[in-house]
């Protein structure tokens, strides 16, 4: 079994497409297929069944899949190992973050970075914090910066850097803004108005939706998107409350005064407890350590 057989197996695997397996290797699709038949060769079982435009993976594709990641961890894994002997920082080093982090926190961080260490490829991907966190499991990506799950998970190394403070907002003109009740609002007030929330399965989404449970409200949300910058447009123009971070507000929202305990959600970064970390993830580390030391001091 050749490493590049089994990279092929993952991405259709994961892609569920040939086609776009083949994108994301930068190979052809008749590249892929031949890599895929070679591995089916080596292990004499078929790995996908074809039916029409769908990719299934078979019981044997299934069997292999999770020792396929395994095996290309453990290779990749060697290969840093070795290169870190050398003290140099290169290669390539696979980042995820958050639109919202990527956004508003790392700008200045990665350009620093760039700055001190330009022979690192540096390969950043933009993803839900949910989907990171299954990257940096799974090997895909050696490291994320992202917000994190509100309890541990297993076999993740994780740091806390910044907690942001999520603050209750509307439009100027929203009845909330100008709501004719002395003191501040209850939860139950905001309940009788419709809200536009992150997406229920993240973890912001699921900070939000615990504070409400915890006294017996359900949010009543009439849209939801995982980008909070949307949210901040879709709110702004009226279709509702939301909680957005403190960073966000500007003129185009109010903040309202809620009678809750503030809300924070905290963002950091991610690592796999297993894996050795190249010496640019390592600098990539001292960068963050950095900002969050520069920040707590102003």
């Amino acid at each position: 079994m050749d490493t590049q057989s089994l990279q092929a197996f993952l991405a259709v695997a994961d892609t569920q497409s040939f086609s776009r397996a083949a994108e994301e290797l930068y190979l052809t699709q008749p590249a892929v297929s031949k890599r895929i038949a070679t591995l089916e060769t080596q292990v004499g079982a078929r790995l996908f069944d074809r039916i029409g435009r769908r990719i299934a993976l078979t019981e044997a594709g299934s069997v292999l899949l999770p020792q396929a990641r395994q095996i290309l961890f453990t290779v990749e894994d060697s290969r840093r190992a070795l290169a870190n002997l050398s003290g140099q920082v290169g290669g390539r080093l696979t980042v995820a973050t958050s639109h919202h982090i990527g956004l508003h926190r790392l700008p200045p961080i990665l350009k620093h970075y760039t700055q001190r260490h330009p022979e690192v490829e540096l390969d950043l991907h933009f993803l839900d914090s949910e989907l990171a966190y299954q990257g940096v499991r799974d090997g895909s990506l050696e490291m994320a910066v992202v917000t994190l799950a509100p309890h541990p998970v297993e076999q993740l190394h994780v740091v806390e850097l910044w907690r942001d403070r999520l603050c209750f907002v509307c439009a100027p003109d929203h009845p909330l803004a100008n709501a004719d009740q002395p003191g501040a609002l209850s939860l139950a007030t905001l309940c009788d108005y419709n809200c536009v929330m992150p997406g229920a399965r993240t973890f912001t989404g699921t900070l939000i939706a615990q504070r409400f449970e915890e006294v017996g409200l359900e949010l009543p949300v009439s849209m939801a998107t995982n980008y909070l910058e949307t949210l901040k447009m879709m709110c702004s123009v009226g279709l509702g409350w939301s909680l957005l971070p403190e960073k966000m507000l500007d003129h185009d929202l109010v903040e309202l005064d809620v009678a809750t305990a503030p809300l924070h959600r905290p963002l950091g970064y991610l690592v796999h407890t297993n894996r050795t970390l190249s010496n640019a993830a390592k600098k990539m580390i001292e960068e963050l350590e950095s900002a969050r030391k520069e920040e707590t001091n102003a």
